[in-house]
């Protein structure tokens, strides 16, 4: 008896002792929530986050407190004893977790943009927690039968948004394993952490890969062909990666290299290139294989538990083209109007390359400038490193200018307001003022209202467009809060690039490809700035792959059109405007062997389906993934030596690490749509407000409250998008 006392009385203090550290424990996190800066309302206008008071080590407790505090909500609504209808059930779902999206959308923008090593630690533990939270919301039965039933007893009642809002959240839920049995259930919520643990493994790996991949030059004569501002970047590069050489090269995110239209030095040429191709599939310090693996079988059996054949019919779904069939035959459409026109493409860029190489002798190279031109001989074939450089000259010779006469005409400023700006305002009314009150999380980026023709407050919109290694490659749009009416919230909108900055001083001069890139990105802008819904979860981008790139790749259209370009493409000395000539030069050339750009994209997209068509038994071996990427390519006719992928499997950060996955066909998907749109701007006045407000009104506004082939169908007149209208654009 005595003993069984003691026993109590010792558990009776281990039980004090452990609610004693636990009120300790919970006053701490209670002061450190009370002074957290992300738990406090912004006094910033429109809610917007206040950088200079959020810290690093801020992100972890407010997004914990954030969870908790949605789970309380969806506990109150499950608790409720009434009949679930469409306003106790789902409408009070709508406005759950606003803290949560507020918090994570601001941290998740850090992770791509500047992930520094506290922003990635963090990382390591908000992902699985934000996956379990997602987990324990979807496969939550008592929620998910009040979200059943008013979807069955409801949705024929319902019109508009509110239609649209409960048929997103049922199927939200039906899509991510709600109707499984218990046991699937349980599996799938496993595979859900496994998959967001790889994918982030993915995500952190690249940008690693990517600095390792850089290429260091010691002697400033191997850099021959570069401009002076080339060069100068190359030295700034090195001197902001430690200084490992004087200058270096550094690995953009895509296959081909863009400085490989410039470098004389066939060698380094090389070198670049295989630093590209070879960056993570373990011939050097990184390989990703194992991973892409792993995630593949992952989610191949996440179809099978869905009860599909294989991901990319799980995926395909809920998007416009519906299922891999379609998507097939699309790229089929693509692939046979573009095979022959590559073959003579390549074989006019050989032809040309060897009339180069059979005008100098080896006397007169050793002579001249054998240090750095070094072509290829007479016996060698053209090289995958050699066609953006053979490309460029034979194109200089035919068009007579160079990518580098037209740069001084491309200032970074002057093309954001004087052509992005003033296409926004000659087609939807809008205008722009920067504010410098707004606190950003790098200083060099930039802040604008964005006033719409009445002069009332649309939006904020951020620019964020240089390169440093804490950002991952590639340009972005997103959002920190998006446009809601039932929220009263204007979106905060913004862009990420990728671009070199110029010296302290001087402007930032582009090529025409991040002209158009700019040009891109602000096209996703317009749809979350310009959208008019009243629920956060339909409203901006919230729409379909195949869809959501379609506004940004026709925002590309007003980069060239005369009064726009001449508009922007002036002079960073003198502000002429570039000359007619050199304007029609390049316009005229913006075809010019364009069968690469198609083939690479193709290929890639080919790879993308290949890998999520595979059941869990027919994913390869990390060993034999290299192999399987050459089978599909070239089972299907796009295995060419001259037009590799744009993304090879090893670095294609879209399908292992973005949302893409089963997707990355939505670039020429949504091109189609956006070319058939452009073509209807044509035909009645590109730069007309009656046309621009029709098209924000009838789509940009809309989000995804109605069906999108609808919309695009009421805006265009088709009943489908026309393919040929691709085709013709790219020259095909």
């Amino acid at each position: 008896m005595k003993q069984n006392l003691k026993n109590v009385m010792i558990a009776v203090g281990l039980v004090c002792t452990a609610l004693t550290g636990q009120a300790q424990t919970s006053k701490a996190h209670s002061a450190q929530i009370v002074s957290n800066s992300l738990m406090k309302q912004s006094t910033l206008p429109f809610n917007a986050p206040d950088f200079s008071k959020i810290k690093g080590n801020d992100y972890l407790p407010a997004i914990r407190t954030a969870i908790d505090e949605q789970r309380a909500e969806i506990k109150k609504i499950t608790d409720n004893k009434q009949k679930p209808t469409f306003t106790n059930t789902i409408l009070a779902y709508e406005r759950s977790g606003k803290n949560l999206e507020r918090i994570s959308n601001i941290f998740y923008a850090l992770v791509s943009a500047d992930k520094t090593p506290e922003i990635e630690k963090a990382q390591g533990t908000i992902v699985p927690l934000m996956t379990d939270f997602e987990n324990e919301i979807k496969f939550n039965q008592k929620f998910f039968q009040r979200v059943k039933y008013v979807y069955d007893h409801e949705y024929t009642k319902l019109t508009g948004e509110d239609k649209k809002l409960l048929e997103v959240v049922y199927k939200s839920f039906t899509h991510a394993g709600a109707l499984l049995p218990k046991e699937k259930m349980a599996r799938m919520q496993e595979i859900n952490k496994e998959l967001a643990t790889l994918q982030q493994e993915f995500g952190d790996m690249l940008p690693k890969a990517g600095n390792e991949a850089t290429v260091w030059v010691n002697d400033i004569k191997e850099l021959s062909g570069l401009s002076e501002a080339d060069i100068a970047q190359c030295k700034k590069d090195a001197e902001s990666r430690g200084g490992k050489a004087p200058y270096c090269i550094v690995i953009t995110n895509t296959t081909q290299q863009p400085i490989l239209a410039s470098l004389d030095n066939r060698n380094l040429r090389e070198r670049v290139y295989n630093a590209s191709i070879h960056r993570t599939d373990g011939t050097g310090a990184y390989n990703t294989f194992p991973i892409i693996v792993k995630i593949a079988r992952l989610r191949a059996e996440k179809a099978q538990l869905m009860g599909y054949k294989n991901y990319a019919s799980y995926s395909l779904e809920n998007t416009m083209a519906k299922n891999t069939d379609n998507v097939y035959a699309f790229l089929r459409q693509m692939i046979e109007a573009y095979q022959p026109k590559s073959e003579a493409q390549t074989k006019a860029i050989e032809e040309y390359m060897n009339k180069q190489v059979n005008k100098l002798t080896g006397e007169q190279v050793n002579a001249s400038n054998s240090s750095t031109y070094q072509p290829v001989n007479s016996s060698t074939s053209l090289q995958p490193y050699d066609r953006f450089y053979y490309s460029a000259k034979m194109k200089k010779d035919q068009y007579s200018f160079s990518d580098d006469d037209v740069k001084p005409y491309f200032n970074l400023d002057s093309v954001l307001v004087n052509g992005i700006f003033y296409a926004a305002h000659r087609v939807y009314g809008l205008s722009f003022r920067e504010r410098k009150d707004i606190p950003t999380y790098n200083k060099d980026m930039k802040v604008f209202d964005v006033l719409d023709a009445d002069g009332k407050q649309l939006a904020l919109f951020y620019c964020d467009y240089f390169r440093r290694p804490t950002k991952r490659g590639g340009a972005w749009m997103s959002a920190f809060l998006k446009q809601s009416s039932d929220r009263n919230q204007k979106p905060l909108i913004y862009n990420v690039c990728n671009f070199a900055k110029a010296p302290e001083g001087q402007p930032t001069l582009l090529t025409w490809d991040e002209t158009q890139t700019m040009f891109h990105e602000f096209g996703h802008a317009l749809h979350g700035m310009l959208s008019n819904c009243k629920y956060n979860t339909l409203s901006g981008t919230a729409v379909s792959r195949d869809f959501v790139e379609m506004p940004s790749q026709f925002n590309e259209s007003f980069a060239s059109i005369p009064e726009v370009f001449n508009h922007y493409a002036r002079h960073y000395k003198t502000n002429e405007p570039m000359p007619d000539t050199l304007r029609e030069k390049m316009l005229g050339s913006l075809n010019f062997l364009s069968a690469y750009s198609l083939g690479e994209n193709l290929a890639a997209t080919c790879l993308d389906m290949a890998w999520h068509c595979l059941s869990p038994s027919e994913v390869p071996t990390a060993q034999e993934a290299p192999e399987f990427e050459k089978k599909v390519l070239l089972e299907i006719g796009l295995l060419n030596n001259q037009i590799p992928p744009r993304y090879s499997t090893s670095y294609f950060n879209h399908i292992w690490g973005g949302g893409y996955a089963a997707g990355y066909y939505s670039y020429l998907w949504s091109e189609v749509l956006a070319v058939n749109i452009a073509d209807y701007f044509a035909e009645h006045g590109a730069l007309t407000r009656k046309v621009g407000d029709d098209f924000r009104q009838k789509i940009l506004s809309r989000g995804n409250t109605r069906d999108l082939m609808t919309i695009f169908s009421d805006f265009t007149g088709l009943k489908a998008p026309n393919t040929k209208a691709l085709l013709k654009a790219r020259g095909m």
